[in-house]
C-alpha cells in the first residue's frame, strides 16, 4: 500500500469512528480535506480490503461498511480497524497472490514451481499472471517475516507454513495461549502485533472441536481507536529515534478543522492546507493510558515540542545527527520531564490532597489506588478517616483528571488555584443534576 494512501485511510477510519455516520459525503470529505470523488474511491478501497481479509464482514455495498463501524464496532471483541494493518505492506495486486500461496501451503510442503502452477490456475481473470521470479520473491518475503519456512534438503527447495508451535500444543494448551494473548493484546501497548497473533490463534482454534465456544471466554474491549491507528507511526518514529535521525511530517493540530491533505503533484491543483510542515528530531514517545493517545516529543527550531500522533501524516526520515548531540537533547528532555505527570514541561508546583478512606471497606481500595497510580507522590500524613497525599508536578493540567476521578473521596488542599478550579467544576456538574 502506498504510504500516502495509508495515511489517508488511517485518518478516514478515525473520522468514520468519531462521527459514527453523522456526516454526509460532502461534510466528511470537507472535514478530511479530500474531494467527494476521493471519498468514494477510498471507501471502495477499504471495502475491498475488508472483503478480502475478513470474509465475515459486509461485502455487497460500501454503505454497509459504514453501518458496520457505526453500529457493530463496539459490540465485537474483534478490532475492526485492525484490518488496515493487514493490508499495510501488501500492494493490491499482491493480496490475492499471497492468499493463494498460503492456502496452497496449508496442507503440504511445495516447491516454487508447484506454487507457480497453483497460482496461475487459481488467479482471477482480471489479475496478471505471476512468473517464477515473482513467486520466488513472495516466498522470500514470507520466509523473512516468519510466515513460512524452507524445508531442509536438496534443490528444489520445498516450503511449508511455519506453524509448528500451534500444532504441537494440545487443545487445552492452545486455549490457554489464546486467552493469554487475548488479555495482553487488549491491556498492553503496543497491541497491533498481539491482535494479529490473536487472530492467527483464533483461526487455529476454530479448526478444533469445540473451538467456537473457546474463542470468546472474555470480552475485552479497549475503546480508544486512536491507540490502534496511531501504532502505524510508532515503529517508524522508534526507528528514527534508534538511529538518531530527524523526521519531516505534515502536522494537523487537534484544533485544526482538517485532519488530512492530499499530496497533489499537479501544480494546477495545488492548494493551501491547514497542516504545518515540521522537521524535528524525535526524542521520546509517550502513551497516555487515560485518553488512549500517543505523543511525540521532539526537538526542533523552537526547542522541545509536543505533537499528538493522530495529527502526523506523510512522515519521512531525514538526515542523522551526532549521537553525542542526540544524547544531550535526550538528557535535556529528561530533566524537563522530571516532575511531569505525563508530558507537561511547565513550572513545578506542589499538589496536596486529602483522600477519604471508604467506610467499612477492607482492604482500603482508595489508598491502594493512590499508591498504585500516584507515581512518585507519597502519603505524608495518615488520619483515622483520611490520609494526606503530596506530589511535585509540572503544572496542574495533567494531574487534575486523575484527582477528579476519585469523586467525593478526594479533596484538593493545595495549590489554591487547583482547589478553586475543582470547586467550579463540581458546581457545574451539580447544576446538571438539579431538578428540572
Amino acid at each position: 500500500m502506498a504510504k500516502e494512501s495509508f495515511d489517508k485511510e488511517i485518518q478516514f477510519l478515525r473520522l468514520l469512528v468519531l462521527t459514527s455516520g453523522a456526516f454526509n459525503r460532502q461534510q466528511f470529505a470537507e472535514r478530511l480535506g479530500i474531494s467527494v470523488h476521493t471519498f468514494d474511491k477510498t471507501l471502495r478501497r477499504l471495502k475491498d480490503v475488508v472483503s478480502s481479509l475478513q470474509q465475515h464482514l459486509p461485502k455487497e455495498q460500501g454503505k454497509e461498511l459504514l453501518d458496520t463501524i457505526r453500529f457493530n464496532y463496539y459490540d465485537s471483541a474483534d478490532p475492526l480497524l485492525l484490518f488496515l494493518f493487514r493490508a499495510k505492506s501488501v500492494k493490491e495486486s499482491e493480496t490475492e497472490r499471497l492468499s493463494l500461496l498460503l492456502g496452497a501451503l496449508q496442507g503440504e510442503a511445495l516447491t516454487a514451481m508447484e506454487l507457480l502452477d497453483t497460482c496461475c490456475g487459481a488467479m482471477p481473470a482480471n489479475q496478471p499472471m505471476p512468473d517464477e521470479k515473482t513467486i520466488r520473491s513472495d516466498l522470500k518475503y514470507l520466509e523473512e517475516v516468519g510466515v513460512i519456512r524452507r524445508e531442509p534438503g536438496p534443490r528444489p527447495y520445498r516450503y511449508r507454513i511455519q506453524d509448528q508451535l500451534v500444532r504441537s500444543l494440545s487443545d487445552n494448551e492452545l486455549v490457554d495461549l489464546y486467552n493469554f494473548v487475548d488479555v495482553m493484546a487488549n491491556t498492553q501497548v503496543p497491541s497491533v502485533q498481539g491482535y494479529l497473533l490473536r487472530d492467527g490463534l483464533k483461526k487455529q482454534l476454530l479448526r478444533t472441536e469445540g473451538g467456537e465456544l473457546a474463542v470468546e471466554p472474555f470480552l475485552y474491549k479497549y475503546h480508544y481507536h486512536s491507540r490502534i491507528l496511531d501504532e502505524a507511526h510508532l515503529f517508524t518514529l522508534l526507528h528514527a529515534i534508534r538511529h538518531c535521525r530527524k523526521v519531516e511530517f505534515l502536522y494537523f493540530s487537534p484544533k485544526s478543522e482538517k485532519s488530512y491533505a492530499s499530496k497533489n503533484t499537479n501544480p494546477l491543483f495545488e492548494r493551501d492546507t491547514e497542516g504545518k510542515t515540521v522537521q524535528a528530531l524525535p526524542l521520546r514517545i509517550v502513551y497516555d493510558h487515560q485518553y488512549g493517545r500517543w505523543y511525540l516529543l521532539a526537538h526542533g527550531r523552537e526547542g522541545i515540542r509536543k505533537y499528538r500522533m493522530e495529527g502526523l501524516t506523510q512522515i519521512v526520515e531525514r538526515e542523522a545527527v551526532e549521537k553525542d548531540w542526540f544524547g544531550q537533547k535526550q538528557t535535556e528532555l529528561g530533566e524537563k520531564l522530571r516532575y511531569s505527570w505525563l508530558i507537561d514541561t511547565g513550572p513545578a508546583m506542589r499538589v496536596r490532597a486529602r483522600f477519604f478512606n471508604p467506610e467499612g471497606s477492607e482492604p482500603n481500595f482508595v489508598k491502594e489506588r493512590v499508591l498504585l497510580q500516584g507515581q512518585w507522590g507519597e502519603i505524608v500524613q495518615e488520619e483515622e478517616q483520611a490520609f494526606i497525599y503530596e506530589i511535585t508536578v509540572n503544572g496542574i493540567t495533567e494531574i487534575k483528571p486523575w484527582l477528579r476521578s476519585f469523586g467525593s473521596s478526594c479533596e484538593v488542599l493545595e495549590p489554591r488555584q487547583l482547589r478553586q478550579q475543582m470547586i467550579e467544576e463540581w458546581k457545574e456538574i451539580r447544576a446538571y443534576y438539579e431538578s428540572v
